[in-house]
């Protein structure tokens, strides 16, 4: 007797896949229609927050119930005196985790969304049902699975699906890629590795999400800081901490070099004025599931840049006023609007840092991006915008009022330069006064660039300096400048003028 029939082994083995795929990406929907056949219905290629992948999912209910099927049935030729073979259990294996993970997506979710330290009420008959598939004599240990590790992988992957869903707004393409990326950063591409061994030692790899001002960087950080793997704890039945304890974000900005160092490494007493009790940095604090975000890592000072590469190869640091190590346990997940590679050539950022920082990354797409991508992308997210600040009942309302607005008092081809928060921004403006006009965001150095040179008030080695730094700050590269502008690079370099650079710089991140 065969374990699976000829004509079940393409669905087992397509439900078995989706067990371990980016939900994301559009793989996903070859694997749904192999797996239900006729059943299949076409909702679209981008999973995205949209009335057709809201729960109940027409496939993902359809997928639930064939899975079922499929294992119970398996399970009943074991018993009955199947001799499966590796391949044959390997799939009996999918098809359980899988069976499992639907049952109890809904108490995954609850659980996500309560307090994960009390009592999981429903490990004891999560593992039982484990045990009803697998702790059988035809199952061998190897394709036995550690119940309190699949409880966690469950909860993990059903936390990670909801941040992306739900928080990584947009039905283009650039946001549905974003969204499959960001599953890559927490899971890796092959989840099937990490579920063997890559779930303890992701914490090894630092993150950098880049990308313009107002694309979601901070919510890209949160989604992989706060879907990190936590062991649960069998003799107690708890996991071992709450996600909502395991994010700590640094803006990097907002406090002076010496503050940063404070913050990060912490201090002994009495190393500095103000230092009147040891104190424990956010390093120090981090959890070993926990992850620490750094926010506009590109203006962070050379001599912490140091301390930071210290950290990410040796995983060490000491406390200001100390010589002895302590241990950095958790994560790193760093952002920057700037263009870093700029930053290398220039010498504000070191290359050893950046190279261990971008060993994983991310890059959110501008709303412009989005917008090319799919001529209904605005309407849509005007519409959830809409729903998260006026609520259900208002949302259609005020999303026809905004669009409305938008397409009378704006260009046609309008940037949005402040991309997604701009867009929040005008929603919330027509919420308020009825309208939206944008602040005019005055060029400033590059508009009196413009009007010294059509008034003949500056002389050709001043305006020269001036457009060198121009095509700098937008290329980013002195190579690309001097190509443009049609001069060696070594004069380029020679020729910018840093304070202005500094602030074409900060009108490019306002």
């Amino acid at each position: 007797m065969v374990l699976l029939h000829s004509d079940e082994r393409p669905a087992a083995a397509a439900i078995g896949q989706l067990a371990f795929c980016n939900p994301f990406l559009t793989e996903r929907i070859e694997l749904e229609r192999t797996a239900l056949g006729p059943a299949f219905v076409d909702l679209g290629s981008v999973w995205h927050r949209s009335e057709a992948f809201e729960p109940p999912n027409t496939n993902v209910v359809r997928l639930a119930e064939r899975a079922k099927a499929l294992a119970e049935e398996a399970r009943r030729r074991l018993l009955a005196g199947a001799s499966p073979e590796g391949e044959d259990l390997d799939l009996y294996r999918d098809l359980v985790f899988y069976r499992l993970y639907q049952k109890y997506e809904r108490h995954l979710l609850d659980l996500a969304q309560g307090d994960p330290v009390q009592r999981v009420h429903f490990a004891d008959e999560f593992q039982r049902d484990l045990g009803h598939f697998l702790a059988l004599p035809q199952v061998p240990s190897s394709h036995r699975l550690d119940p309190s590790h699949l409880l966690a992988l469950s909860f993990q992957v059903r936390r990670a699906f909801d941040r992306c869903f739900h928080d990584i707004l947009g039905g283009s393409m650039p946001a549905a890629r974003l969204r499959a990326t960001v599953w890559q950063s927490i899971f890796t591409h092959d989840m099937r590795r990490y579920a063997r061994t890559l779930f303890g030692r992701m914490g090894e790899i630092a993150t950098l999400v880049t990308g313009p001002s107002g694309t979601g960087k901070e919510l890209v950080a949160k989604a992989i800081g706060l879907c990190r793997y936590i062991p649960f704890d069998p003799a107690t039945l708890r996991f071992e901490v709450r996600p909502r304890d395991t994010f700590h974000a640094v803006n990097l900005t907002a406090l002076s070099p010496a503050l940063v160092e404070s913050e990060l490494f912490g201090h002994r007493k009495g190393t500095f004025t103000g230092a009147v009790a040891d104190r424990e940095g956010w390093l120090e604090q981090c959890l070993p599931c926990g992850t620490l975000f750094l926010d506009e890592i590109g203006e962070v000072d050379l001599s912490i840049q140091v301390k930071l590469l210290r950290v990410l190869q040796t995983r060490a640091f000491q406390r200001i006023g100390e010589t002895r190590d302590r241990r950095f346990l958790g994560k790193v997940v760093a952002a920057t609007n700037r263009d870093l590679r700029a930053e290398l050539e220039r010498g504000a950022f070191r290359e050893d840092l950046y190279y261990r920082l971008c060993s994983d990354q991310v890059e959110t797409p501008s709303l412009a991006e989005q917008l090319r991508d799919a001529g209904d992308e605005l309407a849509r997210l005007v519409g959830l915008l809409a729903e998260k600040l006026a609520g259900p009942e208002e949302a259609e309302r005020l999303t026809e009022e905004t669009l409305d607005w938008i397409h009378r008092g704006l260009p046609a081809d309008y940037a949005w330069p402040g991309n997604v928060r701009e867009l929040e921004q005008c929603v919330r403006n027509v919420l308020v006064r009825g309208e939206y006009r944008p602040s005019g965001r005055p060029r400033g150095a590059e508009q009196s660039l413009g009007d010294d040179f059509v008034g003949g008030r500056t002389d050709a080695d001043t305006m020269l300096a001036r457009y060198c730094t121009l095509v700098y700050a937008q290329t980013g590269s002195y190579v690309e400048a001097a190509r443009r502008l049609g001069l060696d690079r070594r004069t380029v370099k020679a020729r910018v003028d840093e304070g202005l650079l500094k602030r074409l710089r900060s009108r490019q991140g306002s």
